[in-house]
């Protein structure tokens, strides 16, 4: 065993590394010091760099192993060879690319039907029905709604950018008899106190119920609201839609 091999180990051991985490930082620079055909010691900054381009680009290394190999020679360079080195704090590993979660037009139905309180769930099949973020949703007015050209106007999205959407005959149907209830004259989902708001439902109120609707339907998926958006996107896809 090397002395940098042994000091490692001690100043893992001192600070009361998981004996996961040791095996992981030692098989790290036992990897480095292969690929500089040198002791970590002597490598340099340069070497680092394009130790830690070839992980990316030729080993193809996941992003979380980027990620573990950029922690165990910080602490190699930083707490046990006591050298400072730009690169280990520029370095960022790629992002994990992961697919959306998307639910089945079944799997949809199922979750609004466990919606309990009317104004969310008229709320949650507007968001679903149109193919809005959340505030999107919540934040919709009486006068978004277009219901001579059957669209949506959607005022400052994302990127404060203004879009409009399709508004389907149901959804308007839906929408208009939930506002002979309230008759707010701004929003259409005004918050507590009706017709007398100030501003829109809670957006709180409203993810906490769709996470109770999620487990109270047995889908038994990591759905969030912008899940949504997502099975939005797909079903009209799996229909043959254009969504350029």
């Amino acid at each position: 065993m090397t002395p940098l091999r042994q000091k490692l180990i001690e100043e893992m051991q001192l600070r009361g590394l998981a004996k996961r985490t040791q095996e992981s930082y030692v098989s790290h620079a036992e990897q480095l010091a292969g690929y500089a055909g040198k002791s970590p010691a002597e490598v340099s900054e340069a070497e680092l760099r394009s130790y830690f381009l070839y992980l990316q680009n030729e080993k193809k290394a996941a992003p979380a192993s980027c990620k573990q190999a950029q922690s165990a020679l910080k602490f190699l360079y930083y707490q046990v060879i006591g050298r400072y080195l730009p690169i280990l704090e520029m370095y960022r590993a790629p992002r994990e690319e992961r697919l959306p979660v998307v639910m089945s037009r079944g799997e949809v139905k199922r979750v609004l039907r466990c919606v309990r309180q009317p104004y969310y769930r008229v709320c949650l099949k507007t968001i679903y029905g149109c193919g809005l973020r959340l505030k999107e949703g919540v934040g919709l007015k009486v006068s978004h709604i277009d219901s001579d050209r059957m669209v949506v106007w959607v005022r400052k999205g994302k990127g404060s950018k203004d879009r409009q959407v399709p508004l389907p005959e149901a959804i308007l149907t839906m929408l208009r008899n939930y506002w002979a209830e309230h008759r707010h004259r701004e929003w259409l989902f005004p918050g507590r106190g009706g017709i007398a708001a100030s501003g829109p439902m809670n957006v709180g109120g409203v993810q906490k119920a769709f996470r109770a609707a999620v487990k109270e339907s047995g889908v038994n998926k990591a759905a969030t609201i912008h899940t949504l958006r997502h099975s939005y996107a797909t079903h009209l896809m799996e229909a043959g839609v254009s969504i350029v």
